[in-house]
């Protein structure tokens, strides 16, 4: 031995430089290079041996001669049974014993052997015997330049809106280089183009990200679409890059893009947690509508295919469970970049760190601070609830607490200060949709199991005036029999109102609306907490056919609010009038007289007896019934038409006077009706063409009610102006006969007895007046303006002598001369 025992606890430091020969790789190393070597011998209690080497060398490769950094013999090496060891059980290794030199005997790649540690080394022992001994011995891998950046796919796909506003970020997909340290990826490069660029970011485990960079709007209807090409190049050398195709289409989306409800989201699981396991639940909000507001779920585009390995992301929900086994060893925190994307579509990002950890023995503490017991229902989105904090004793991730409320409420959490949250209402209550809550807050840890604490705040809503009444129907239809009593109830109206006390509490009232030019509170009332609406006096369906009254409900609250329904009443008729006869005609409730030729024939109309009644429906069918006659086998009645027709030809034997009395009903229940009693009068000397006599039957549709008041009013027209025109003639004819005898004579038509050769002429003196008595004036009238009236016996026979009123702007010139004929 080169040390003795007096040695131990000394530290000795022996550098060697050696030149190493590397292989050639077709994939790696494109010439030869040579290395410099540190060979630190470190004499501590168990002598350690430390050796750096490439990877990626050929096997036989020179190492380091062990017998000599040891400072043992060859021959010692063989008499003392050496043996080189290795940890992990494979041979990467061998020891030349005929000159101890330590060779390469696998190849070494350290991508494969060491992953992505910063740091590779092998270790491995040297024994031997007699006496036994056991030398350390550890060689560090160092990285090689051998791995260009791949990309996961050579194509993708890029969805952009035009709608983005220049300077907007998309991330892309990170390249992946196994590589360390300087030899993996340095930078990014793109294609060269006007409205693109590239912007760099460097993550907490140093990694490069690419995002592009947006720096002039778009315009689809310009260019829909573009092709980049997105270049990784890692900072090796010689450097080594990979490329892929991005292909952008411009798309027409909605304007607003999801948001996560949190910018980053933290969550702690142990390094064993089985698959499975729930990490945490993701949400993000759009506040479009529709399609455009379906959210799905995915990781960042950069995200790398280890971290797709051990976690995924549920599209729909949100969740994020472990999907691959998690080590400590390998990464304590993964930053998982997470995308809610809509159909536009829309992206928004957001971070979730998950943190592995060890262990965890402390339950979150929840302690309120404050609480509101009653909230009003109006209150704005954003009014404090509770205050409240959550605690945990332990440290680290095991003290890293996160905290939530139940779903599916008007309720949200915001944080205040450090485990400081304050619970806020996120949108209007409503007291008649829930009175009251239970909101059960959620706190736990990042532990595995995850120990957590619940509490619950009992929240009531009070009561505001925000529900106007609302009647069950807006429209109704009320049917009402006529001559119903006055005062009794013809319907109830119903309004509810889902506030409390006063706020709910409903009356109602009849609004001012006119019932043929009457006020309809004249007409009905309303109980006003019933709702129970009564007429106040009897309708007649003759009058009424039917009409509307609004009611208005109204509550209590402050400010009053009020509801409006319309009420139609129809009103049914009811058998309340008998048939009117409306022909023939009768004079004071006297029989009608009808002239009859005595030359009839059978089946002669001789009469039409003809009704109406003011009800509807079947109480205004009529019948006729011949009920007593002066000989019933001279006559028969149309029961529905009412015609009177002979049965045979008048006889010698027959009266000359017939009389006939005819009934008729209506078909309601009970049955009203008229009788009329008809005097035909049979006159020999009457002469009448049977042609001329309607032999048909005349529909009763085809005279309608207008058409006999419109007979009864020109009849009732024509006898009035007969009578004042007889009146006027008699009393003109007497002031004519006062002019004769005591003035001279003026404008008058009569007629006089007088001999048949009496002829009267006067004409008037120049400048002579008229005098109009009774009418307060004298005309002066000219000696143009002069008639002549002859009397002669012909003219007195004439029963009545009719004169034409003249206008009172008609010109005296225009007035006919009557011994001439002619107009003066």
């Amino acid at each position: 031995m080169w040390w003795d025992k007096a040695a131990i606890g000394t530290t000795v430091n022996i550098f060697f430089i050696r030149r190493i020969k590397t292989r050639t790789m077709a994939n790696t190393l494109s010439s030869e290079r040579y290395f410099l070597f540190l060979l630190c011998v470190s004499d501590l209690v168990f002598g350690q041996i430390r050796y750096s080497l490439p990877e990626e060398l050929d096997i036989g490769a020179f190492v380091g001669n062990i017998a000599e950094d040891l400072r043992i013999s060859v021959h010692e090496l063989s008499t003392r049974k050496f043996q080189l060891l290795s940890n992990d059980g494979k041979q990467y290794f061998e020891v030349n014993a005929e000159n101890g030199i330590l060779f390469v005997n696998e190849r070494i790649d350290r991508e494969q052997l060491c992953i992505e540690r910063s740091t590779c080394s092998i270790s491995l022992e040297l024994a031997v015997e007699n006496p036994f001994e056991v030398f350390p011995v550890e060689v560090e891998i160092l990285d090689v330049n051998d791995n260009s950046p791949i990309f996961p796919t050579s194509r993708y796909l890029l969805q952009l809106s035009e709608l983005a506003a220049p300077g907007a970020r998309f991330t892309l997909e990170s390249a992946h280089d196994p590589d360390v340290g300087t030899n993996t990826i340095s930078t990014y490069k793109i294609s060269s183009s006007e409205l693109f660029g590239l912007q760099m970011q460097t993550t907490n485990d140093g990694s490069k990200i690419a995002e592009l960079l947006l720096e002039k709007p778009l315009d689809r209807e310009k260019q829909s679409s573009f092709e980049l090409v997105l270049t990784a190049v890692d900072g090796g050398i010689p450097q080594r890059s990979g490329a892929a195709q991005i292909s952008i289409t411009v798309a027409d989306a909605n304007d607003n893009a999801p948001v996560f409800d949190q910018e980053i989201y933290r969550t702690s699981v142990l390094e064993n947690a089985p698959k499975g396991t729930l990490l945490m639940k993701i949400n993000a909000a759009d506040l479009d509508e529709g399609a455009n507001a379906e959210i799905k779920y995915r990781f960042g585009n950069y995200v790398s295919q280890k971290v797709r390995e051990l976690f995924n992301l549920d599209s729909e929900t949100g969740e994020i469970r472990v999907k691959g086994l998690l080590d400590h060893e390998n990464s304590d925190i993964y930053e998982i970049a997470v995308q809610a994307v809509d159909s536009a579509p829309h992206v928004g990002n957001a971070k979730v760190l998950v943190r592995i950890v060890d262990m965890n023995d402390n339950a979150p503490e929840i302690k309120l601070t404050s609480a509101t017991k009653i909230v009003p229902e109006d209150a704005v989105p954003g009014s404090l609830i509770a205050v409240f904090s959550v605690t945990d004793r332990d440290s680290g991730e095991n003290g890293h607490v996160r905290c939530q409320i139940s779903m599916n409420m008007p309720f949200k959490l915001e944080t205040t200060l450090s485990k400081q949250y304050k619970l806020v209402t996120s949108e209007i209550l409503d007291r008649e949709r829930t009175a009251l809550y239970n909101v059960s807050i959620s706190a736990w840890d990042a532990g595995s199991p995850a120990l957590s604490a619940n509490k619950t705040i009992v929240v009531a809503v009070s009561d505001i005036n925000d529900n106007a009444p609302r009647f069950t129907e807006s429209a109704y239809n009320v049917y009402m029999m006529e001559n119903n009593t006055p005062g009794a109830t013809i319907f109830s109206v119903t309004a509810l109102d889902p506030d409390l006390d006063q706020n709910g509490a409903v009356s109602y009232s009849i609004l001012e609306n006119q019932i043929q030019d009457v006020s309809a509170p004249a007409y009905f009332t309303i109980n006003s907490k019933s709702g129970s609406i009564y007429a106040l006096r009897s309708f007649d369906y003759e009058q009424f056919k039917n009409f509307q009254i609004k009611v208005q409900a109204q509550d209590a609250g402050s400010p009053q609010l009020s509801s409006t329904a319309i009420v139609s009443v129809i009103t049914l008729d009811q058998n309340d009038n008998a048939p009117l006869i409306i022909s023939p005609l009768m004079w004071n409730s006297s029989a009608a007289v009808e002239i009859v030729p005595h030359s009839i024939y059978a089946g002669y109309i001789v009469t039409k007896v003809m009704a109406k009644d003011a009800d509807s429906g079947q109480n205004a069918r009529l019948s006729y019934e011949l009920i007593e006659a002066t000989d019933r086998s001279l006559f028969t009645l149309g029961p529905y038409s009412g015609e009177i027709r002979t049965t045979r030809s008048f006889t010698e034997q027959d009266t000359t006077t017939q009389r006939v009395v005819v009934l008729v009903k209506d078909n309601g229940q009970p049955s009203l009706s008229s009788t009329v009693t008809i005097l035909f009068s049979i006159a020999a000397n009457v002469t009448e063409n049977p042609s001329e006599r309607v032999d048909h039957p005349t529909h009763v549709q085809y005279f309608s009610d207008l058409n006999i008041y419109l007979i009864i009013i020109f009849g009732s027209t024509s006898f009035i102006f007969l009578v004042m025109v007889i009146l006027l003639v008699l009393m003109k004819c007497k002031q004519d006969r006062n002019n004769l005898r005591y003035h001279r004579p003026t404008i008058y038509c009569c007629c006089m007895r007088s001999n048949s050769n009496d002829v009267f002429d006067r004409r008037l003196a120049p400048n002579e007046s008229l005098n109009y008595y009774g009418a307060g004036q004298t005309i002066p009238v000219s000696d143009t303006y002069r008639y002549t009236i002859r009397l002669s016996p012909e003219s007195c026979k004439s029963d009545f002598l009719f004169l034409k009123t003249c206008h009172p702007t008609l010109p005296l010139s225009d007035v006919s001369v009557g011994d001439t004929g002619e107009r003066k």
